[in-house]
């Protein structure tokens, strides 16, 4: 007893210390998100708990047989121990179908003693009731005698066989007495095998369901973690977007102040001959148009009567400009033409086309001057600008801005579509289509952000002039316009 409750206590220890490092062990491969074989971390833990699960009944079955050997016979050896049991209850039936047998020959035997008994006797009252026939008897009492002896003879015989099969009986008997047992004790170690698997079997299955709800509850904190993350990538687009919306609008203001950076040179460049000319010193300023036109030749022989009206238009305007105030304009040639400039108009002019020409000043001249310096310019009257098209840009809030922060943010704007009509060729003067004051004031009883936009009115030629169309836009709506 004191041997099985050892045993017992040693089977609980091991399982426990098993089962709590196979817990360990399954809660680290969780945390740590380990794969086997390509499954997934869930999977994993809960192979590697039934792992642990395998290993506490194969480490208890182990103790069980290293701890008693007729329970390792007994489970290993069962089926021949088995075997053998049929083999001498087969036995046992067989002595018993013999000692029945033998059973009857004695009670037969007995039976013939009897009647032989019983003739004797007879014989003895015929004896002494007729001793005249005692020679004729004597042979008959001799046969009866010698009859008798075999009777005894086949009796003693019987009777030692008789007691041959009671001593292999009884051997029969303790030997199945003894495997009964044996057969008693095997059932009763295999019953308590059963209910310590089927035990064993209940505390995995907990564990594993345990381990499960462990699982599940650490992947709801990782679906959420998934989520918070996502959530956060999505508020780090957005901010990207909006740096880079604000990065887009600080390349645009710094592109804006270069071209204000140039507009101010510029117009310094013109207030310098501003001032020249309060003095009265400048006329003529370098790039200024002395004339133009929108011409287009069909004979070739009239491009050069074209090409000396438009020459003899720049060379009057610029006496003009260059004569004293008061007086009257001389028509002298102030414009240094020459034959090879000539030719090179013409050829450029000639081909049918419609063309805008014009002859621009080459330098800054002040009045008296007797020669100037001109350059002259064909370029083809085409599309510049189509209506709708978007000149500029710009954003208005009179929350944050004030009617003079307004008035040079629309300044700009204009100044922008002006920059561009340059560079596309347009000399013209821009035009504001429309009413710009009430367009202004608009503007300043707005609550709302606004998005400015300078777009044409029209569709615009190199010739111009470019009419260009002030809006205003809340959500993509135009909300109202010059």
């Amino acid at each position: 007893m004191a041997t099985g409750y050892i045993l017992i206590a040693a089977i609980l220890i091991l399982g426990g210390v098993i089962a709590t490092v196979g817990d360990r062990i399954g809660t680290k491969v969780g945390k740590a998100r380990l794969s086997l074989f390509k499954l997934r971390p869930k999977n994993t833990a809960v192979l590697v708990t039934i792992f642990t699960g395998g290993v506490i009944s194969a480490s208890t079955l182990a103790i069980l047989f290293a701890a008693d050997e007729g329970l390792r016979k007994g489970v290993f050896e069962l089926e021949d121990i088995q075997k053998d049991l049929r083999n001498k209850r087969e036995q046992l039936k067989t002595a018993e179908t013999q000692k029945s047998q033998v059973e009857n020959q004695l009670i037969q035997s007995r039976k013939e003693q009897a009647q032989a008994q019983q003739d004797l006797q007879k014989i003895n009252q015929s004896l002494q009731a007729a001793n005249a026939k005692q020679r004729i008897t004597q042979v008959q009492l001799n046969r009866t005698i010698s009859q008798q002896a075999k009777t005894q003879a086949q009796l003693q015989g019987t009777q030692s066989r008789l007691g041959e099969v009671v001593i292999q009986y009884r051997q029969a008997i303790s030997e199945l007495e003894s495997l009964y047992n044996q057969r008693q004790t095997l059932q009763t170690a295999v019953e308590e095998l059963k209910a310590e698997r089927q035990r064993l079997y209940v505390e995995a299955k907990k564990a594993i369901e345990e381990a499960k709800t462990a699982i599940d509850k650490r992947d709801q904190k990782i679906a959420n973690l998934d989520k918070l993350i996502q959530n956060r990538n999505l508020e780090i687009k957005r901010r990207e977007q909006v740096i880079a919306t604000r990065e887009s609008r600080l390349k645009e203001l710094e592109n804006q102040q270069k071209y204000l950076e140039q507009e101010v040179a510029r117009l310094e460049k013109y207030y310098q001959s501003y001032r020249d000319l309060r003095l009265g010193k400048l006329a003529l300023v370098r790039g200024q148009v002395l004339a133009a036109g929108v011409v287009r030749i069909d004979q070739p022989a009239a491009a050069r009567e074209v090409v000396i009206q438009i020459l003899q238009e720049a060379n009057r305007n610029a006496n003009i400009q260059l004569s004293e105030p008061g007086t009257n304009p001389a028509n002298t040639e102030l414009l240094r033409v020459t034959q090879e400039r000539v030719e090179q108009l013409i050829k450029q002019i000639q081909n049918g086309r419609e063309y805008v020409v014009r002859i621009f000043s080459a330098g800054n001249y002040v009045r008296g001057e007797k020669q100037i310096e001109f350059f002259a310019d064909a370029m083809p009257n085409q599309l510049v600008f189509s209506a709708g098209e978007i000149l500029a840009t710009s954003s208005a809030d009179m929350k944050n801005m004030t009617s003079y922060q307004l008035r040079q943010r629309l300044d700009l704007l204009i100044s922008a579509s002006q920059f561009r009509a340059r560079n596309a060729g347009i000399v013209e003067t821009v035009q504001i289509d429309g009413t710009f004051i009430r367009f202004f004031a608009q503007l300043q009883q707005s609550e709302q952000p606004l998005e400015i936009k300078a777009i044409a009115a029209e569709d615009t030629y190199t010739a111009g002039p470019l009419r260009v169309k002030l809006v205003a836009i809340f959500n993509g709506q135009i909300i109202f316009s010059t």
